[in-house]
């Protein structure tokens, strides 16, 4: 989301800002990036949970999802449970904006409206829900109960562009279109936000990208990454934000190549026993 998420929990607006992203980091180095002092963070070096997420190629729709944790920052990455069946946009995936540096190989750039979820890696900074606060008391992350005027922006146009907010405590709505987060269906029952195109906004980048609940195998989302209800439910319950978590959404070629420079883990996929 925006640099500035305005969520509205327990009945208060918060205003929470993102913080830099790895290409910012890299962008404050000295030339030739040699003094330590100024030396940006890798992005997993933070955090001890991490949702794994590699479709077949560019254009699949159907992938595998893997959750990992760690007691330490020192610690190797432990997988926790399972694979779990996901899909991903209809139009497959393409790269994002978030905590890797800017397209970090081949393949398509993610824009407004094309059907694609963000490539790359992500922070998972909020969760919301059908349910009330008082009865969402499991859930560790910022919780915001979905009512029938809050909405994500995803006009181009509006400075509220890849926000979401409550319409009824805005002076002067500026969008002409916006996603109701309260929906008709179960889509949005449990979800987490997905901090994709967040630090710095980039108008026409992609906005509302989300983990939620799925249609069925085989139905992509407009840009989301989605699993049947239990599944959603049960990541949910297992995040945290002390945690640090992050998402790594990767076609299998791409997780193969940047396996290593990214210090991501190794999936335990040649063992039937850990798949469902």
């Amino acid at each position: 989301m925006r640099v500035i998420h305005l969520l509205l929990l327990g009945g208060l607006l918060l205003i929470v800002a993102a913080a830099p992203s790895f290409g910012e980091w890299k962008s404050r180095m000295p030339a030739g990036g040699t003094d330590k002092q100024h030396h940006p963070t890798p992005p997993l070096a933070e955090s001890r949970q991490l949702v794994l997420v590699i479709t077949p190629d560019w254009d699949a729709v159907d992938g595998k999802l893997w959750h990992y944790e760690r007691g330490s920052t020192k610690e190797d990455w432990l997988q926790s449970g399972g694979s779990i069946p996901i899909v991903v946009g209809k139009k497959g995936m393409a790269w994002g904006a978030g905590l890797h540096e800017t397209q970090p190989g081949n393949g398509p750039i993610k824009k407004e409206g094309d059907g694609k979820a963000p490539a790359g890696i992500f922070r998972l900074s909020s969760a919301f829900g059908y349910t009330a606060p008082g009865e969402a008391g499991l859930i560790k992350l910022p919780y915001t109960h979905l009512t029938g005027t809050i909405e994500c922006v995803d006009d181009v146009k509006s400075e509220h562009y890849n926000t979401i907010l409550d319409r009824k405590i805005v002076v002067a709505p500026d969008w002409k279109s916006s996603e109701q987060m309260r929906r008709q269906d179960e889509l949005y029952r449990w979800g987490v936000v997905v901090d994709h195109n967040a630090a710095p906004i980039t108008r026409g980048g992609g906005s509302c990208i989300f983990l939620h609940i799925w249609r069925q195998a085989g139905s992509g989302t407009a840009g989301c990454t989605a699993m049947e209800s239990a599944r959603m439910e049960e990541l949910m319950r297992w995040l945290d934000p002390a945690a640090k978590p992050l998402l790594v959404q990767l076609p299998e070629a791409e997780y193969k190549r940047l396996r290593a420079p990214w210090q991501l883990p190794r999936r335990d996929q040649e063992n039937p026993s850990l798949t469902r």
